[in-house]
């Protein structure tokens, strides 16, 4: 079971005087990238709140937002009357003028208008905590749902993987029979006499060199332990890269061995497949 890093949830509170949205957002990262925007008054509450969304999504780049919407009569903004008319009597003096113009100019000075520090409602922010752990388990849910997505084409790709080396080992005889028969070749066209056990020595040498028994068996175990590690219990997409990388070590080493073209064929789909995998690992948590 994986999940993917990719994600979406919401959750909307109607509180009597406001609308609080909440919102979070993740993409691929290969460590925890959290951004938070929230009103000031509920920045007391940030750490907590990082730690809360940091153990329970882990990785990935995270936007999390709260937003405030006032519905009812409730305003933390006041305005300071005396300061607003002790401006407008100064502009008067200054120049005639309607009173509405004069007004405007006056809320823009200084400390025509005040804000007024609010202290958190403990009954309210359990309302919204309650609802942060709705919005965490709706982005949970969508990257089970992407991760599904994700291990299905995985399977798929590993089933290719699979089939081309089972092509891989079909031909192998073949490909070595190629090469002694090569070699022969190049011998004979040298016009050369020479001694059938120094030359039965020396293929041998040259086929052990071209010899991939070694990277086949590894490889297919590879193969197994990324189907095995994709059907544990936990999601862990480092894991996964640090198979998919040997994965590559051994298809490299069998293209490089191989030195017959219907095999080298084969590797390069194998390459291509395997970009494949890589380009979607980096998706996975």
């Amino acid at each position: 079971m994986i999940y993917s890093m990719t994600g979406y949830g919401k959750s909307v509170i109607q509180l009597p005087t406001k609308k609080i949205s909440i919102e979070i957002k993740s993409l691929n990262s290969k460590n925890l990238d959290l951004n938070t925007r929230m009103p000031s008054f509920y920045r007391e509450k940030e750490l907590n709140l990082r730690k809360l969304i940091a153990d329970k999504l882990v990785r990935g780049k995270i936007d999390f937002s709260i937003f405030v919407e006032i519905t009812g009569e409730e305003t933390s903004t006041q305005i300071n009357k005396p300061v607003v008319k002790e401006y407008i009597k100064q502009l008067q003096d200054i120049v005639d003028g309607d009173q509405t113009e004069l007004l405007k100019m006056a809320v823009r000075f200084p400390d025509a208008v005040s804000t007024e520090r609010q202290d958190i409602d403990e009954n309210e922010w359990k309302i919204i905590l309650t609802e942060i752990h709705t919005a965490l388990d709706h982005i949970t849910e969508y990257r089970l749902d992407e991760g599904k997505v994700l291990e299905t084409d995985f399977k798929d790709r590993i089933a290719t993987l699979e089939s081309l080396l089972d092509q891989v080992i079909a031909i192998d005889p073949e490909r070595i029979i190629a090469v002694r028969e090569r070699l022969r070749k190049g011998v004979e066209e040298l016009k050369e006499k020479v001694d059938e056990n120094r030359f039965e020595q020396e293929l041998v040498y040259y086929i052990e060199k071209y010899d991939i028994t070694e990277e086949k068996v590894r490889l297919k175990n590879h193969l197994e332990y990324f189907i095995t590690s994709l059907n544990s219990k936990d999601s862990n997409g480092k894991k996964l890269g640090f198979i998919g990388q040997e994965l590559g070590r051994e298809i490299n080493t069998i293209g490089s061995k191989s030195n017959y073209a219907p095999m080298q064929k084969l590797v390069v789909q194998m390459k291509d497949e395997l970009e494949k995998i890589k380009e979607q690992l980096l998706n996975v948590l």
